[in-house]
């Protein structure tokens, strides 16, 4: 992807808490973005599956990616995820972010979390303020 200065592709790279989960940055455009995360046993619930919360944090971080691709800072209005199925340990998670809807001082964005084969796991949907505009 391009038209991304490369401290701001770093400084996305670089959250600290992505880094603590594993979640890294694999693409970075105007508007969208890619994260993976490989499902190790410290990400697993009680049932031994990925818990939602890693599943959504990866998801979180794509979509904060993609919504402050562009410059100025994107503030999270409202999110929610839909989960589908599960996935075993040792899989590694991808999720795509793409803006769907941008007026005035909003954004929309949808991210598809799939797995190894392609395969939907989880839908997210969320909303910026874009206070810059």
């Amino acid at each position: 992807m391009t038209d991304i200065p490369d401290d701001r592709r770093e400084r996305i790279a670089a959250d600290p808490f992505c880094e603590k989960l594993g979640v890294e940055l694999a693409e970075l455009g105007p508007g969208t973005a890619t994260t993976e995360l490989t499902v190790t046993d410290d990400l697993l619930n009680f049932h031994g599956t990925p818990h939602g919360g890693a599943i959504y944090s990866l998801a979180d971080a794509a979509f904060a990616a993609a919504s402050n691709s562009e410059g100025d800072a994107a503030l999270a209005m409202e999110t929610n995820i839909s989960y589908y199925e599960t996935v075993e340990v040792g899989g590694t998670l991808t999720a795509d972010a793409e803006r769907i809807h941008r007026r005035g001082r909003t954004a929309s964005y949808r991210v598809a979390v799939t797995d190894e084969r392609g395969d939907e796991i989880a839908t997210f949907r969320g909303r910026v303020y874009l206070p810059g505009e």
